[in-house]
C-alpha cells in the first residue's frame, strides 16, 4: 500500500440521500465507470462533515487541520478483473480553506469551491443531539442539519446506510477527459438515524436547475455517521 496523500478524522457526517432519475446523472459519469444503484434506485447525497487532525503527506498544515466540508455526490461502480470497485463522484464540494480547494483541484481536479462556513454540534446526552453545517453561496446561505438520539448503531448488511457509506473509491474527470481513480480507506461507520433533518437554501443557484427538483423534495433517507480516521491516496489515471 503506498503512502496516503492525506489523512484526517472525518466526524459527524450528516447524510441526506435523494432518489434521482439516472438520466440526470449520466452527463456527470466519468469514462470507465457506470452508475451504481441500491434496489434498482439511484441516489445523490448532500454530505456535511468535519475534518480533524488533517495531514498532507504526513505533515500538518498550519490553520488547515480542522474545518468543515459539504459535498454533493452520487454513486458509481467499476469492474476490475472481477472486483467491483464501488465509488463516488463529486458534483460540487465546498470548504472554508482556500488552500484545501487549491490542492484538491490541482491533485484530483475535484470541483472544490471556497465558501464561508459555520457548524454546530451537540451530541445526545439524555436529550436530542444535533449537527448542522451552513455555507454561504452567491444567492445566500445553504444549510444541512439533522437531529438524532441514543447511541450510533452498526451498519445492517444490505441496508441503504451500508450502500451510502461503503463506497471506498472516488472517480473524477480530468481536464483531458480521462478519469482519475483514487482510494479512500476507513473502517465501517456506526450511524444514528435522523429524527428530523432539513436542507435549506437555493439549490438552483448552487447546484444548477437539474438538481433543484431533486433537492427540493423530501429525502429518501437521512442519518448521521459517527465517522473515523480516513486515508486518501493519490490515485492514478485510467487507461482509455
Amino acid at each position: 500500500m503506498p503512502r496516503p496523500f492525506l489523512t484526517a478524522d472525518w466526524r459527524h457526517l450528516v447524510m441526506l440521500n435523494y432518489e434521482i432519475d439516472p438520466a440526470v446523472l449520466k452527463p456527470y459519469v466519468p469514462r470507465g465507470v457506470e452508475l451504481d444503484s441500491w434496489q434498482d434506485r439511484h441516489f445523490v447525497s448532500v454530505v456535511g462533515f468535519m475534518f480533524h487532525n488533517t495531514k498532507v503527506l504526513g505533515l500538518p498544515i498550519p490553520f488547515h487541520r480542522t474545518f468543515a466540508e459539504v459535498n454533493l455526490r452520487f454513486y458509481v461502480v467499476r469492474n476490475v478483473n472481477g472486483e467491483r470497485r464501488r465509488g463516488v463522484v463529486f458534483i460540487r464540494e465546498v470548504a472554508p480553506r482556500r488552500a484545501v480547494c487549491f490542492i484538491a483541484l490541482k491533485v484530483y481536479n475535484e470541483q472544490y469551491l471556497y465558501c464561508r462556513m459555520t457548524h454546530e454540534l451537540r451530541l445526545p446526552d439524555n436529550c436530542v443531539g444535533s449537527v448542522h453545517y451552513t455555507w454561504h453561496g452567491s444567492a445566500g446561505p445553504l444549510k444541512v442539519a439533522a437531529e438524532f438520539t441514543g447511541d450510533p448503531q452498526l451498519l445492517e448488511p444490505g441496508s441503504m446506510e451500508e450502500f451510502i457509506t461503503e463506497h471506498y473509491w472516488a472517480y473524477t474527470r480530468q481536464r483531458d477527459g480521462r478519469t482519475k481513480e483514487y482510494l479512500v480507506t476507513h473502517p465501517p461507520w456506526r450511524v444514528w438515524q435522523a429524527k428530523s433533518h432539513r436542507f435549506t437554501g437555493d439549490p438552483v443557484a448552487f447546484y444548477g436547475p437539474e438538481f433543484a427538483g431533486v433537492l427540493d423534495r423530501p429525502s429518501a433517507s437521512a442519518f448521521v455517521a459517527e465517522g473515523s480516521q480516513v486515508a486518501v491516496f493519490r490515485g492514478h489515471q485510467l487507461l482509455d
